[in-house]
């Protein structure tokens, strides 16, 4: 019989790599994330989203000074999908909702293929700087980015003792209702 937590082992060991090796991501595995993006979920199956797939290390390391310190993962990065949403107040919460199931299954999906990814914020001061750098138009910007490349064995390396990354279950997961007092 198989054990049931191995099975969502790749879900609980994804974690955020924002250092990087020189080695280049394999086309294949860039298609690969590229698809897991545009097959993510979204609000009423509207699919907003765009995806830049970009390998120009010149564009990364623009994007990643015009953007710190929330693009730091960008300076080391070989490759990185920007998510692309239309801009649209009105659905901002539903628009924010699409981009992060997106960036999350990227991140998953980087390290199911043994490769590393950190989710990159673009601020809205500098989402028009860096739509100018990808050549998005005026009624699209970005906000999120997800750097991604082979980690170093310094961003491989536990950050917490084990046992300590997560506060334990009894004081973060409850049955039925909000415990009493």
């Amino acid at each position: 019989m198989t054990d049931r937590s191995e099975l969502v082992r790749p879900l609980l060991r994804t974690r955020q790599i924002r250092e990087f090796t020189d080695e280049t991501i394999s086309e294949e595995d860039l298609n690969l994330l590229a698809d897991v993006a545009r097959w993510s979920g979204s609000s009423r199956n509207t699919q907003p989203w765009r995806f830049i797939v970009i390998t120009d290390v010149d564009v990364l390391r623009r994007i990643a000074e015009t953007g710190l310190p929330q693009t730091r993962a960008l300076r080391s990065a070989t490759a990185a999908i920007a998510i692309v949403l239309p801009v649209d107040d009105t659905h901002e919460v539903g628009l924010a909702y699409d981009d992060g199931r997106a960036a999350e299954r990227i991140l998953i999906a980087a390290g199911i293929l043994e490769l590393g990814a950190g989710i990159a914020w673009v601020r809205s001061d500098v989402r028009p700087l860096i739509g100018e750098i990808l050549g998005v138009p005026d009624d699209r910007h970005v906000r999120t980015i997800v750097a991604l490349g082979h980690p170093t064995e310094a961003a491989l390396a536990p950050k917490t003792a084990p046992g300590e990354a997560r506060l334990p279950r009894d004081e973060t997961v409850y049955e039925e209702r909000w415990p009493g007092e």
